[in-house]
């Protein structure tokens, strides 16, 4: 099966639609992600077919679970889930956030390679991110324990917003949130070609 079918039936599996034009620039940047990772060591997965699982697939399986607006990544490392989230939602406003120089420059330049319109890249830790700018969702892939998560990005988070855990397993994590953060939903989440546990952990302000 090649690179394209995989990731067709993937994003069918997970109940999406995208148009052919969207996977093709999913497929693009997988293939930078690939041509930076030899040198810059982006991500310890080096297989093509692994990526398509663990790093599209995988970022794409909360998008039905999401809602328009603007969007935070905190510890987007290559992008993950923000540029792919960006890619398949080019109506959506996404910032991406990570302390790192080298994965932040990946990402701006991949930005500029496949056109995508809707993203802003900050090189930055988020206790030093201004509230400029308020998010209606804040999402987080592999950044910190739930805690510190909601701790760290509270001044940034729009009255009414929520923020977004992709987790494994949560449970322990989620006993030690603050009092003024609560629980909405704990969504499972089935990837193809991903063995782990993962889930959605969405949480709002009391």
């Amino acid at each position: 099966m090649s690179l394209a079918q995989k990731l067709a039936l993937g994003i069918v599996e997970l109940g999406l639609e995208l148009s052919p034009e969207t996977q093709q620039k999913l497929l693009d940047y997988l293939a930078l992600l690939q041509k930076w990772n030899k040198v810059y060591n982006l991500t310890s997965i080096r297989d093509a077919e692994q990526m398509i699982s663990h790093h599209l697939l995988d970022s794409l399986a909360v998008l039905p679970h999401l809602w328009p607006g603007r969007w935070l990544d905190v510890g987007s490392g290559a992008g993950l889930p923000g540029l792919v989230l960006a890619i398949a939602r080019p109506e959506w406003k996404f910032t991406l956030l990570d302390s790192n120089s080298k994965k932040t420059s990946f990402v701006q330049q991949a930005i500029i390679e496949l056109g995508v319109q809707n993203v802003k890249v900050y090189c930055a830790r988020v206790e030093e991110m201004p509230a400029d700018e308020k998010f209606d969702g804040i999402i987080s892939r592999a950044f910190a324990e739930t805690a510190d998560f909601v701790r760290l990005t509270q001044h940034l988070l729009a009255d009414k917003g929520r923020w977004a855990a992709m987790k494994g397993t949560p449970e322990q994590e989620l006993q030690r949130l603050p009092g003024d953060v609560v629980v909405e939903r704990i969504i499972p989440l089935c990837v193809s070609g991903l063995d782990a546990a993962r889930c959605l952990v969405l949480l709002k302000a009391k």
